[in-house]
């Protein structure tokens, strides 16, 4: 069986400011759409059910962004977490899992329709 290329990618850092007694980590990501996949995406994200906001929110996650490079159907994400632990359990709630089926027709996934990811070393950050 051919090996997937991985398009998902995670950066996690801890960063260098603290509050209260949390260490936030700073993630970055990177996916990728099925091609005539960017209005969809848009969409979907633009209707992000109030569960998965709940989620990613009770999950330690904050400052979430995703941009679209269009030339090669890149997405790149940035979020802050509270703690890696902590977030891996968001991937692991019901809704979430609804929320990967629901994704899984217009970008490239595993069988279990979660994203496809890999480690990716932070070469810089700036607070």
């Amino acid at each position: 069986m051919e090996e997937k290329i991985t398009f998902i990618e995670m950066v996690s850092c801890l960063s260098k400011t603290k509050k209260g007694e949390k260490i936030n980590m700073i993630k970055g990501f990177k996916m990728k759409l099925n091609n005539g996949m960017a209005a969809e995406y848009k969409k979907r994200h633009n209707q992000l059910w109030p569960e998965m906001k709940d989620i990613i929110h009770s999950h330690g996650g904050k400052n979430y962004s995703i941009f679209l490079d269009e030339e090669t159907n890149i997405l790149f994400g940035y979020i802050e977490i509270e703690n890696e632990e902590l977030w891996n359990q968001a991937g692991k709630t019901d809704e979430n899992l609804k929320w990967w089926d629901f994704m899984a027709s217009i970008m490239e996934t595993n069988d279990d329709n979660s994203p496809v990811s890999k480690d990716l070393e932070l070469m810089f950050h700036l607070d």
